[in-house]
């Protein structure tokens, strides 16, 4: 069996990094489906109609749960409104603050602007470092070394994966990169991919969400009350699990250091409901190679190239049933990874990167 002569380095600065760029696996040639320009076109035509829809029925629905939730406060009563209103806003906003940092979800730019910050806030991601941030997931998509939003690293860490179900390590995290940033100070991972004009952007965003925590923690304090937190802050905790549950399935288990997303990317049927919390994103092969297509004309786009890509997941278990073995196995042998298979009618995988630097443990 084929083994990697070298450790991996997810650190930004680290050697895997170096020699991504060096070989020219960083920044690559992606492959790509073939799709007529005309029909391309018509994909990426942006409308304000259905993300003001959702947004509405998102935004709307967080109001009278939290108004529900704050009317039955001390009740058992209120718990199953809190929980729902969580997911609104610790998973929701993940998939949220992603399509408007694209600038696809709406057609008019201050739309994407007021949801995208809203958005991070209860994500708790400061807007401008993971704008540049998911630039550079996009341009080097789980290449080590190089994507700062590996969520699953080789050999897996279970513990943290378990974790970060109830934002725990996510949030901790995100406090200390709000503080640091706060007092002025960029670290030198983010320095790699935030330009240097923009940085002064972060550290005062930090400074104003520093100032709106403190402020609700202050309320709670007055009160003699968790409630105030319950609405800001807490429900990145107990609402983080749908967004993780669905996260981990984007690439978990599957190629790294390649240069198709068909390798490295998996698409996942999803019920209704989880498709309006994930904003579609569970096309995640689609979404990869076409980053401008609008979250909602995702579903089109998969009947387009199917015929090109691995069979989808049926479910969300489904997914889960592959991907959990895969870590498993993954703590003995970090080069195995899942390799979906094609149909007969796809082009063959583009991976010559990756038998140069990741051999497949099949």
């Amino acid at each position: 069996m084929a083994t990697q002569t070298k450790k991996r380095d997810y650190d930004l600065l680290g050697e895997s990094g170096r020699t991504a760029v060096e070989t020219g696996l960083a920044a690559a040639q992606w492959y790509h489906t073939d799709i007529p320009r005309k029909e391309m076109k018509a994909l990426m035509q942006r409308s304000d109609a259905p993300a003001i829809r959702d947004t509405v029925i998102w935004l709307g629905s967080m109001l009278v749960l939290a108004g529900l939730g704050i009317y039955f406060w001390g009740s058992w009563i209120a718990v199953p409104f809190f929980l729902a209103y969580g997911v609104l806003y610790g998973s929701a906003s993940d998939s949220r603050w992603h399509e408007c940092g694209h600038g696809t979800a709406f057609k008019t730019r201050w739309m994407n602007d007021v949801v995208y910050q809203i958005a991070c806030f209860m994500i708790m991601r400061n807007p401008v470092t993971w704008r540049w941030s998911h630039t550079r997931h996009h341009t080097d998509t789980v290449i080590v070394g190089r994507d700062p939003e590996i969520a699953v690293m080789r050999p897996p860490d279970l513990l943290r994966l378990i974790l970060n179900f109830f934002g725990i390590l996510d949030v901790w995290h995100a406090v200390v990169d709000m503080l640091r940033n706060a007092f002025g100070v960029i670290s030198a991972a983010e320095k790699t991919f935030i330009p240097e004009m923009e940085q002064p952007k972060a550290i005062r965003i930090a400074r104003i969400w520093l100032a709106i925590y403190i402020a609700t923690i202050a309320a709670a304090i007055a009160m003699g009350s968790i409630l105030p937190l319950m609405l800001i802050g807490l429900p990145r905790l107990y609402g983080a699990w749908h967004h993780v549950l669905t996260g981990l399935l984007q690439h978990g288990g599957l190629a790294d250091n390649v240069i198709d997303h068909r390798l490295n990317s998996r698409t996942v049927y999803m019920n209704p409901i989880s498709r309006f919390i994930y904003w579609n994103m569970n096309y995640h092969v689609e979404h990869h190679m076409f980053p401008m297509v609008p979250y909602h004309a995702l579903p089109r786009l998969h009947a387009m190239i199917k015929h090109d890509l691995p069979a989808p997941n049926a479910s969300i278990w489904s997914g889960y049933r592959e991907m959990i073995p895969a870590f498993l196995r993954q703590l003995r042998n970090e080069d195995y990874f899942l390799r979906r298979e094609l149909p007969a009618t796809a082009r063959p995988y583009r991976e010559e990167f990756h038998n140069e630097l990741a051999p497949a443990a099949q």
